[in-house]
C-alpha cells in the first residue's frame, strides 16, 4: 500500500503534465529514463526563479559580476579540477540481472565509510544480501569506479585527441576566466561571479521525478575572498552567505522547518573543499540535498596556475601583494528549487487542488475570464482588459467553460487573481477579483485595476 507521501508526490507528477509544467521527454518515442522537457508554465516559473535569483544576486550587489560560460571547453580543466581523476562513483552490478547500483547507495552510510577500501566479495553479500532490482540472493560483484563525465568528440574523428567533455559543474569557467573578469569589471577582493547554466552528468541512479537527472540548471556563485589569517576570517564569509542562501529560501515560499542543514563529514567533502553544508529540503521522497555551501580555499585557481602555466594570482593594486584568492561557493540547483517550490506550494482541501505560489514566482499572475463566452459585449470587453494588461503582467484569457471550472483549472496553476467580466462591468465599469488563498471576491474599478493588481501582486 502507498504512504500518503508517496500518493502526494503522484499527484504532483500528474498535474505537472495535465496542466503543462513538466512533460516526459521523447515520449512519442518511448520515452528517455529521467529526460524532462518543461512545458509552457514549467519554463515561466524556472525563468522567474532565474530572474529574482539574478536580481537578488547580481544586480542588488555591487559586488558580483555575471558571466555566461561554454559548457564544453578544453579538457585540460577537467584534468587541473581534479574531475578526470576523482569524479566518479562507486559501481555494483548484479551477477543475475545485470542492473547496476550505486553501491553506497546499497550499504549504509557508516559501514560504506569505514570499510570501503578494505571490502571483498564474501563482506558485499553480508552487506548487501539481495538485488533490490531481481531479488536475487547475494549476486554483486566487486564495486568499480564510474566515471560521472559525459563525453563527446569534436571534430570527424571520435579518437582520443578529439574527446571532449560537457561540464559536469559550471564553476570552472568562472575560474579559467577569472583573470578576463577581474581586468574587464575592475573589481577589487572580495567580489564573486555568478553563472546560470546547464551541467552533465552520467549519473548511475538518477529519479525521483526531475530531482537527480543526467542534465540540470545550476545557479553558482564564486565568491573570492583574501587568503584568510585565521579559520574566523573564512568563516564570517561563509555564515553571510549561509544567511543569505536561508533568506533565499525563505523568499521562495519554502519554510525552514522543511529545511535541514547537513554539515557534511570531513571524510565526505568533495575533493576541492575543506567545509560543505548542505541544505537539504524535505521531499516526499526523504530528506535530499537541495542547495550547497562550499569553502574551495584556493584548490582551483593554483591548480588552474600549475597546469596552464598562466599566472592567476590577483594582485592588490595598493600593497603589490600577490595571491591565490580563496573561494566561497553557494551552489543552488534550479530544477531542485522547481522541484521543493511544486510540492511546498501543493494545497488539497475539500473542494480544489491549488498551487500557492509566492506572487512573484507564479507562472501566470492574472487570469481574465468573461463570464459567459456566448455574449460579444462580455467578450470584446474581457479581450479589451486582457489586452491592456499582459504586457504588465503575466496573463491568462479563458472563455471556456463554466466559471467555477475556469476558477478551478486557474487554482491548478497557481494563478494568484482571477478577474471576472460579468454583466455588471457592462453597467458600472467595474469588474469582480477573485483571490486564489482565500476565494474572497471584490469589485474593483476598471481605471483602478492596475493600481490594485500591482498592489497585491507586490509588482
Amino acid at each position: 500500500m502507498k504512504s500518503s507521501n508517496e500518493k502526494r508526490m503522484e499527484k504532483i507528477v500528474s498535474l505537472c503534465k495535465r496542466r503543462g509544467f513538466v512533460f516526459p521527454s521523447s515520449e512519442i518515442y518511448g520515452g528517455l529514463a529521467n529526460s524532462w522537457d518543461f512545458g509552457p508554465l514549467g519554463v515561466e516559473i524556472k525563468n522567474n526563479i532565474k530572474q529574482e535569483w539574478w536580481k537578488i544576486f547580481v544586480r542588488g550587489r555591487s559586488d558580483i559580476v555575471g558571466l555566461d560560460s561554454s559548457i564544453i571547453m578544453n579538457p585540460r580543466v577537467w584534468e587541473a579540477s581534479g574531475h578526470l581523476a576523482g569524479f566518479s562513483d562507486p559501481l555494483i552490478e548484479c551477477k543475475e540481472c545485470h542492473r547496476r547500483f550505486r553501491a553506497d547507495h546499497l550499504i549504509e552510510d557508516e559501514v560504506w565509510n569505514k570499510e570501503k577500501d578494505m571490502l571483498n566479495e564474501k563482506r558485499i553479500s553480508e552487506l548487501i544480501e539481495e538485488c533490490p532490482g531481481c531479488g536475487k540472493k547475494r549476486t554483486f560483484g566487486m564495486p568499480r569506479n564510474f566515471s560521472l563525465m559525459l563525453k563527446t568528440f569534436l571534430g570527424p574523428l571520435e579518437d582520443d585527441n578529439d574527446r571532449v567533455y560537457l561540464r559536469p559543474e559550471t564553476a570552472q569557467g568562472m575560474f579559467i576566466d577569472f583573470k578576463n573578469l577581474l581586468g574587464t569589471s575592475r573589481k577589487s577582493i572580495p567580489f564573486g561571479v555568478a553563472q546560470i547554466g546547464k551541467a552533465f552528468r552520467n549519473e548511475i541512479t538518477p529519479g525521483n521525478f526531475i530531482f537527480r537527472t543526467r542534465e540540470f540548471e545550476m545557479m553558482e556563485i564564486e565568491y573570492f575572498i583574501k587568503p584568510p589569517k585565521n579559520d574566523s576570517d573564512w568563516e564570517e564569509v561563509f555564515e553571510e552567505w549561509r544567511r543569505a542562501m536561508r533568506d533565499w529560501i525563505i523568499h521562495l515560499g519554502i519554510s525552514l522547518a522543511n529545511i535541514n542543514e547537513f554539515d557534511v563529514p570531513k571524510e565526505e567533502l568533495a575533493h576541492y573543499s575543506k567545509k560543505t553544508i548542505d541544505f537539504e529540503y524535505n521531499f516526499p521522497f526523504g530528506v535530499k540535498e537541495l542547495y550547497g555551501l562550499a569553502y574551495r580555499t584556493d584548490f582551483d585557481l593554483k591548480n588552474h596556475e600549475e597546469n596552464s602555466g598562466k599566472n592567476m594570482k590577483y594582485r592588490d593594486i595598493s600593497t603589490g601583494e600577490e595571491y591565490w584568492p580563496h573561494t566561497i561557493e553557494p551552489s543552488f540547483g534550479l530544477d531542485r528549487t522547481f522541484l521543493a517550490v511544486l510540492v511546498e506550494s501543493y494545497r488539497e482541501d475539500e473542494i480544489r487542488v491549488f498551487m500557492k505560489f509566492p506572487a512573484w514566482l507564479a507562472p501566470v499572475k492574472v487570469a481574465v475570464l468573461p463570464l459567459v463566452k456566448n455574449n460579444s459585449d462580455l467578450v470584446v470587453k474581457a479581450m479589451k482588459i486582457y489586452n491592456n494588461l499582459k504586457m504588465r503582467f503575466t496573463c491568462e484569457y479563458d472563455e471556456s467553460g463554466t466559471i467555477g471550472r475556469r476558477y478551478r483549472r486557474q487554482d491548478e496553476i497557481g494563478t494568484p487573481l482571477a478577474i471576472t467580466v460579468d454583466f455588471d462591468t457592462l453597467e458600472d465599469n467595474k469588474v469582480t477579483i477573485r483571490d486564489r488563498d482565500t476565494m474572497e471576491q471584490v469589485r474593483v474599478d476598471l481605471e483602478g485595476i492596475e493600481t490594485y493588481l500591482k498592489e497585491k501582486l507586490n509588482a
